[in-house]
């Protein structure tokens, strides 16, 4: 890989885009201070083990900091070009191997390009997203429901009305504050239904959304990490008015939660000590003296780390998750993307690691390291607790042995998979789609 003059300059603006002090991407690298400030004004250069140090820390590849953006716009046309449908008009097929050559010529398209193409990974997960919601998402079930009921109400009380040839007016006028009052309540879960449909994962988390979903979304906007929390930041108190802010009393427990958590992980386990773990929850948690779990949440929810994180209890129940970059985490935890943190659960204190690969036009692989632990925290006589994490790295493509993995059954494009519960309905898509193309001689 080649390093320009400026990767300091590279250094230095990601770091401030993040709103990171240069303190603490020092802590976060394993460096000191100092150093970084030679080689943000490009007075040392970087590279090897630093270099892929530092760009964990920021959340970007280690070639967008070598490189440039130009590097990694290459890479994006090269992704776009690899996901061109297989039935392009007469059977021509993008020159992969050109696109430097196509970026230099016509920047403008090139961007376009790609543009387009991070749009339309962006609504395939969407679609993925609310297929997951409609099939499994109990909170609308229950929205349904209410609205059903609501439905049934007003047509009961509106049938007896239409029909009754002589109700006393005592009557007559219960039926009508009954029919008043469905009719609201069918009004407000409409709309409640409406909202929570319409939102977005980018957007503020309507009332009816799940408090965890709540929560999450706000950890999401603040690049799942809790800066406050970090040495020299301005501890849990700050965040405080962010939690209070939360739209239901149930999400601003679970983010008080996580805070306390997050704040204890930061005592029992510092930058200095996470760097010398190597990104590795089992020597960590043996550094620290801490639980496996709580060393797999120190480890990717510290500042710009890359790995995405799954928590779940005995029962299976996801309590927190931070995706990656196409690794889809499902809603609810009815889906082969989590069986290693499943078969974990199995086995306390043993160590499940695996290779998965996830589908599309350009399947992407992922190591995977789940670890369960047992707590009794009521003695020999009480329940035993078990809580599970599973950490997720991108692999290389070109890895071995990856087990064939999926979101959901719902939406997994795997026609010929064992494991499949139900059809897919994104064959039927990916076939309308390709008709639709036919038919417009596209």
């Amino acid at each position: 890989m080649a390093i320009s003059a400026l990767a300091g300059s590279r250094v230095r603006e990601r770091r401030q885009s993040l709103g990171m002090r240069q303190a603490e991407l020092a802590r976060a690298a394993g460096i000191s201070g100092s150093y970084l400030n030679l080689i943000e004004h490009n007075r040392r250069r970087v590279g090897g083990e630093v270099l892929d140090r530092l760009a964990r820390a920021l959340g970007v590849e280690p070639r967008a900091i070598a490189e440039g953006a130009g590097a990694a716009r290459v890479d994006d046309l090269r992704a776009a070009a690899a996901d061109a449908p297989p039935d392009l008009p007469g059977g021509v097929r993008p020159e992969i191997d050109r696109a430097e050559e196509f970026l230099g010529r016509f920047p403008g398209w090139a961007e376009l390009l790609a543009a387009q193409h991070g749009r339309a990974r962006e609504l395939e997960r969407a679609v993925g997203a609310l297929v997951d919601r409609l099939g499994q998402d109990p909170h609308l079930s229950a929205a349904l429901h209410e609205v059903l009921s609501a439905a049934a109400s007003v047509r009961s009380t509106a049938a007896i009305l239409a029909e009754g040839e002589e109700i006393e007016p005592v009557w007559r006028a219960r039926f009508h504050a009954n029919l008043q009052a469905d009719s609201e309540r069918l009004s407000a879960g409409a709309e409640a239904l409406v909202a929570y449909l319409d939102a977005s994962e980018g957007a503020e988390a309507p009332a009816a959304a799940a408090p965890q979903e709540e929560m999450e979304r706000w950890l999401s906007r603040r690049g799942w990490h809790l800066v406050e929390l970090e040495p020299g930041g301005a501890g849990r108190a700050a965040l405080e008015a962010e939690v209070a802010g939360l739209a239901s009393g149930a999400a601003r427990a679970l983010a008080r939660g996580l805070v306390a958590e997050g704040a204890a992980d930061v005592a029992a386990m510092p930058a200095a000590m996470v760097a010398a773990s190597g990104g590795d929850p089992l020597r960590l948690a043996a550094l620290a003296g801490a639980g496996v779990v709580a060393a797999m949440r120190r480890i990717a929810l510290a500042p710009g780390a890359a790995e995405g994180l799954v928590i779940c209890d005995a029962a299976g129940a996801l309590t927190l998750r931070k995706p990656l970059e196409g690794f889809v985490i499902p809603r609810a935890g009815s889906a082969c993307a989590l069986w290693p943190l499943f078969a974990a659960l199995t086995r306390p204190g043993a160590p499940i690691q695996a290779r998965g690969e996830m589908p599309g036009p350009v399947p992407r692989r992922y190591d995977l390291r789940a670890c369960a632990e047992a707590r009794h925290p009521e003695g020999f006589g009480g329940p035993e607790l078990r809580l599970a994490g599973m950490l997720i790295l991108p692999a290389p493509d070109e890895a071995p042995g990856a087990l064939r993995l999926g979101s959901t059954c719902r939406v997994c494009p795997r026609d010929a998979c064992p494991a499949r519960r139900e059809p897919s309905v994104m064959s039927e898509f990916a076939l309308a789609a390709q008709q639709a193309r036919r038919a417009i001689g596209f």
